[in-house]
């Protein structure tokens, strides 16, 4: 019997594996298998009449002195999109809603499967912090640059061509990647001895700095239609850069390892939560993980930066105007008159006013948004139009040589990519974005011309 079915007949997770010995024991001295699970059950209904047993004495006695089981108190969620999400993400985020630190929790339309919290959940915890509701990629983030480059360019072949060497040469992608010489940016004077990985790592994020990783980290060159005046410029059509990347290894090996610490400090009765582990905020790995969660947020706006700087200076571009955001991150906020941690998980900040950037695909808009600060989905909107298909079964379902062909078509000019991150494994963007009016107001719309990605194929950091 595994721990799922132990859990349907009773059996704490905390004795799991004392009750798999008493069956394995039982096994060997002569009981079939259901006779074994039929005691099992019975030592479970009334342990006191069997902590003389010679096969499950150990497991009853262990019954007895385990920790009462804990009395969940589920929290309500709002909801968007719900005819865009499945049963497994609601899964959960009830099971996230059922913390004993939640206070409060929302789920945006472009919401699937994650670890722990799912992509695209919002988790507003009270004293605590979730690693893993923040994300495995710390501060993964969007930024877009609008440029002074003429829109004509990507009809030109021979412009097409330098924007297209300018991403090439301006970032590199790929997991482990990083550069051969250090690029340059005052987030590596910070203090990088908050945290012992921190410390350990910060010659690998040096590497990293400007890269941008694998899955559906990207970095774009497309046509912006500004409809309002929100940047500082005049409506109208221009030239722009977009990327999306956030902290790389370094953020990957935070999460990891303050996520165990978190599931190794759990009391006996909650470790069912499993992947939902949190810290304490007032604990010493609580406090760890926030300077480093932070620092993580400094690091992946510089490599934004970075990618943005190296790859406008090669295109012999200025930049006009920039938005910006995270959404994997934790924050400190005031909502219903409480100071709360903030998970946004594949959420995209949308207080009042707060312009962020929410991408859709290769083949498909990106929009700059202005939020409305509505409290019930805790000032949050989508991150993207969120994924419909695992990527194995993307990869055994495209070829990306067709699709890039098709896109081609369609005046798009995919470098690199994986048949993992084709159009058709996301949700339609359009109905996310119409499934969520009342969250943001759409400011521009961005329109891919030059696309690349990691054309490995391989696993997303985030």
């Amino acid at each position: 019997m595994n721990r799922r079915q132990l859990q349907k007949i009773g059996v704490p997770d905390s004795c799991a594996k004392s009750a798999i010995q008493a069956i394995q024991a039982a096994v060997a001295s002569g009981m079939t298998g259901k006779e074994a699970r039929d005691r099992l059950v019975q030592v479970v209904s009334s342990p006191e009449d069997f902590n003389s047993d010679s096969v499950f004495g150990d497991f009853a006695n262990e019954l007895v002195s385990a920790p009462p089981p804990i009395e969940r108190h589920q929290i309500d969620y709002s909801v968007w999109g719900n005819e865009f999400i499945d049963e497994n993400s609601h899964r959960q985020m009830r099971e996230a809603c059922s913390l004993p630190h939640a206070v409060a929790g929302a789920l945006m339309p472009d919401a699937h499967v994650g670890y722990g919290l799912p992509i695209g959940g919002v988790l507003a915890l009270e004293g605590a912090v979730c690693p893993y509701a923040v994300g495995v990629d710390i501060a993964c983030r969007m930024k877009l640059s609008i440029l002074d480059v003429p829109v004509s360019y990507f009809e030109d072949e021979l412009q097409v061509r330098r924007l297209s060497n300018a991403i090439k040469k301006g970032t590199v992608f790929g997991t482990g990647r990083g550069w051969s010489r250090r690029k340059d940016h005052s987030v590596m004077d910070e203090d990088w001895s908050v945290t012992r990985i921190t410390r350990q790592n910060k010659d690998k994020a040096w590497k990293q700095l400007g890269t941008s990783g694998s899955g559906n980290h990207f970095v774009e060159f497309g046509t912006l239609t500004l409809h309002e005046s929100d940047l500082g410029l005049e409506p109208g059509t221009y030239t722009a850069l977009l990327s999306h990347s956030g902290s790389r290894g370094v953020g990957h090996s935070v999460c990891s390892t303050y996520s165990k610490i978190a599931r190794q400090q759990l009391p006996a009765q909650y470790k069912e939560f499993g992947q939902l582990a949190w810290l304490e905020l007032d604990s010493e790995a609580g406090q760890e993980y926030w300077l480093a969660m932070n620092l993580m947020g400094e690091y992946a706006s510089a490599n934004h930066a970075v990618i943005h700087e190296e790859v406008t200076t090669l295109a012999s571009a200025n930049v006009l105007a920039t938005v910006e955001n995270h959404h994997n991150f934790a924050w400190k906020e005031v909502h219903n008159g409480t100071e709360v941690v903030v998970h946004r998980k594949g959420a995209t900040p949308a207080g009042e006013g707060v312009l962020g950037v929410i991408p859709g695909s290769m083949g498909t808009p990106a929009f700059v948004v202005r939020g409305k600060g509505n409290e019930r989905s805790l000032d949050s909107a989508s991150h993207g139009a969120g994924r419909v298909m695992s990527r194995k079964q993307a990869n055994a379902t495209y070829r990306f040589n067709h699709v890039r062909q098709d896109l081609a078509k369609k005046g798009i000019k995919v470098l690199s990519a994986g048949s993992d991150e084709v159009p058709m494994v996301y949700k339609d963007i359009h109905e996310v974005m119409n499934a969520q009016t009342d969250l943001v107001d759409e400011v521009a719309q961005f329109d891919p011309r030059i696309v690349k990605m990691c054309g490995d194929g391989s696993r997303a950091e985030d």
